[in-house]
């Protein structure tokens, strides 16, 4: 384990973190426990957040604990609230990393593929936030949307035509959570990440059109890992952070600095 990966940068913060199972999610929720958060990790995929915990255990981080949920549904949305409540009494820090997508072209999406990643990238982070909202008025605290470099430029070979749309809509409604939770202590801010080499993402790799286009597009000759956005997530839910609200910051090793 790297040393500099633990720490105590959060400490006494809750933090929920959605999307936790794999990913960008699991990489930030187990950096803000190594960072000394009371961690609330949630997935669609109960056995995903399983392993999380035996993985959080091994490293003795006895301060993550997991639920399972649905959060497009608005009972499974709220579920996690009524957890976060009970374990916590208030919330800190709330990273809306879940996403449900489909990828297609646009003449070849159908109207149901375009609905749940609609509903996979903006209701879960509507119907978490609000819920969770209440909790964050308690104390104040850091909100950490994902927007994406798809929500800024268009990367040729990919058929992205609903996640851009669902990354844009995160964009600005994390605008429009700074505004509202400026005056009460709660800020707000998307990370927009590039590729970052993930479980989902992992199967492009073999793709060399694609690849080929993302790193042709990065100003530095490699690619993101989770740990790269958790370094991010971290600074953005600490006290370090307190004058950052309302920005989106990118991830992309120079993507869409062009």
């Amino acid at each position: 384990m790297d040393a500099k990966m633990r720490g105590s940068r959060l400490a006494g913060k809750n933090a929920v973190v959605t999307g936790a199972g794999r990913g960008i999610g699991k990489g930030v929720a187990l950096m803000m426990a190594r960072q000394g958060a009371r961690v609330l990790a949630c997935d669609i995929n109960a056995g995903s957040l399983d392993q999380l915990k035996k993985e959080a255990l091994s490293e003795g981080l006895s301060n993550l604990d997991i639920h399972a949920a649905d959060l497009t549904d608005e009972a499974g949305a709220n579920g996690l609230g009524d957890k976060a409540e009970a374990l916590f009494g208030s919330v800190e820090i709330l990273v809306n990393a879940a996403a449900i997508v489909v990828f297609n072209w646009i003449d070849q999406m159908s109207f149901a593929e375009w609905r749940k990643t609609i509903a996979g990238e903006l209701d879960t982070v509507f119907l978490v936030t609000r819920r969770i909202w209440p909790l964050m008025k308690i104390r104040g605290g850091s909100i950490i949307n994902f927007s994406s470099a798809n929500a800024h430029v268009a990367l040729d070979t990919s058929p992205a035509i609903a996640h851009c749309a669902g990354k844009g809509g995160v964009l600005a409604m994390t605008r429009q959570m700074a505004m509202e939770g400026g005056k009460i202590g709660i800020r707000a801010n998307s990370i927009a990440p590039g590729f970052i080499i993930t479980e989902e993402t992992e199967r492009h790799l073999s793709n060399p059109e694609m690849m080929r286009a993302v790193k042709t597009k990065a100003m530095v000759d490699l690619l993101g890992t989770p740990d790269d956005i958790g370094y991010l997530a971290v600074y953005l839910g600490s006290d370090e952070s307190r004058y950052v609200t309302g920005a989106d910051l990118s991830i992309d090793g120079g993507a869409t600095a062009w």
